[in-house]
């Protein structure tokens, strides 16, 4: 395996490469990374509901209460034409569902630093923790657009780094590759 990374060093660098350009596409226009984003997640959930029928369908075969198959189905493909005919609403609806999650997890940590205060040490933190994910489920609930593209620049940021970390394996690779060709020319 190491044999074969090495010696195709140069695509895992294009790999690299090609997550730094995503990267920096998601982060210079992230209002059409969003669009395209919600597209492709309508997209996926429209194909994905009619396997679902289809196995839902030829499940009747062999099942008699496959009708819940291809009921889910339909929700699924109505899931993904509202992705499609509205991102807007799926962004902000994402993105107040994170909000929630933040605020029902920070008041649980508030809560367990609290009744935890004389059983563990460093209790402040665990509160600090979950003060701040109050506030930033309060911020999200607030302003959702702006939360939906503070993860575009999430996933931007996460592609650059990941595209970074590929072409300095690449490049050690390409040592490698360099170090083993050297080895088998010397036996």
């Amino acid at each position: 395996m190491l044999r074969r990374f090495a010696s195709n060093w140069w695509l895992v660098g294009l790999r690299g490469l090609w997550a730094i350009l995503f990267g920096l596409a998601a982060i210079l226009w992230p209002t059409l990374t969003l669009g395209i984003l919600i597209i492709m997640f309508g997209l996926y959930v429209i194909v994905d509901g009619i396997f679902t029928i289809a196995l839902g369908i030829w499940g009747s075969k062999y099942q008699s209460n496959s009708w819940w198959m291809v009921f889910e189905g339909i929700v699924r493909i109505g899931i993904g034409l509202i992705a499609i005919i509205w991102p807007g609403l799926t962004s902000i609806s994402l993105v107040i569902l994170i909000a929630i999650w933040a605020i029902i997890t920070g008041i649980i940590e508030i809560f367990l630093a609290i009744r935890l205060r004389k059983e563990i040490h460093n209790e402040l933190i665990l509160g600090l923790s979950g003060a701040l994910s109050v506030l930033v489920g309060i911020i999200l609930i607030a302003q959702p657009n702006v939360g939906a593209l503070a993860v575009v620049f999430l996933i931007g940021f996460y592609a650059i780094l990941f595209g970074i970390l590929l072409i300095v394996f690449a490049v050690q690779m390409q040592r490698r590759k360099k170090s083993l060709d050297q080895l088998i020319q010397n036996v």
